[in-house]
């Protein structure tokens, strides 16, 4: 583990929780603005890389890199209450100049506004939309991951939809039952999500609807017949149990999983860039690895 992780834990465990845990739904708007703010900041997008604004499925999305050719449907975290394509681009587009693939970020509907099931439906209608065009490639992080599986179960109940040629997953929330053992056991050691906050999300976007929901909890999904998926996650995180029942569920169900499983690691770290974390580079290259294998 490198000093400057060391020193990012440090001032995410003094700072960043503690600041988080003492929000609530009433100041949503006050942390989806300051998320934003960090985010151009600290996450911009990769010098000389080209990116635009479009409408696809009803959706505003930014499209980073190439126009033509494979692409990446990147869903983006955040509790499914805030977060946006522009705090994810610079993630993204890293993806972008490591693969050389482009890629797509949707808005896509948030809570509370636009509770379960609003946000599956708006990513399925974006895949077709995207896999008429050619290969598609799923990935997201923390409720982004979530919303990727979701996505990949409501294609693999369609036989009519071509499968995404991999699917990529950040620290994937796939539990909003919340039954995982290291929601508990982790809670002191995570150095970002507090418990509370966690909890709180879960109510405003589900709005009284069944937590096992597969929709809602992609744990519990038939993911049969699904492409390779890859999931990274830390074992001090809160949601790590949500990665490792994923992982053994997907191989009971014959799907080609991979589990990379990092020691001390911030929730979604690749977020961060090389000059704050650079364990992030090395996990933004395996993504890039996995993305070239998945494709002709």
């Amino acid at each position: 583990m490198s000093r400057r992780a060391r020193l990012l834990n440090w001032w995410l465990r003094h700072v960043e929780k503690p600041s988080l845990a003492r929000m609530n739904v009433d100041d949503l708007d006050r942390v989806r603005r300051r998320f934003e703010f960090q985010a151009r900041l600290l996450f911009p997008l990769p010098r000389g890389l080209a990116s635009r604004w479009t409408v696809r499925a009803g959706m505003d999305s930014l499209d980073i890199g190439p126009e033509t050719g494979p692409r990446l449907l990147y869903l983006h975290g955040g509790g499914y209450v805030f977060g946006s394509p522009r705090t994810h681009k610079g993630l993204a587009g890293r993806l972008v100049a490591r693969s050389g693939i482009g890629a797509v970020v949707p808005d896509y509907p948030l809570a509370p506004e636009h509770p379960f099931p609003a946000a599956p439906e708006a990513a399925l209608r974006l895949y077709r939309d995207m896999v008429a065009d050619g290969p598609v490639i799923l990935a997201g992080d923390s409720a982004g991951g979530g919303l990727a599986l979701a996505l990949l179960a409501q294609i693999c109940a369609d036989p009519t939809l071509p499968q995404p040629a991999a699917t990529l997953l950040l620290s994937p929330w796939t539990d909003l039952t919340l039954s995982g053992e290291s929601f508990v056991t982790n809670a002191e050691a995570e150095v970002l999500l507090p418990v509370g906050g966690i909890v709180e999300s879960r109510d405003e976007y589900l709005a009284g609807a069944d937590p096992a929901d597969p929709l809602a909890s992609p744990l519990f999904a038939d993911l049969r017949g699904a492409g390779p998926v890859h999931i990274w996650a830390g074992d001090r995180e809160i949601l790590r149990d949500d990665s490792r029942r994923l992982a053994e569920r997907l191989r009971a169900q014959n799907v080609e999983t991979r589990l990379t499983e990092e020691h001390d690691l911030v929730h979604a770290w690749p977020l961060f860039p090389c000059w704050l974390l650079p364990e992030a580079e090395m996990t933004l290259d395996q993504m890039a690895d996995a993305i070239r294998a998945a494709l002709p």
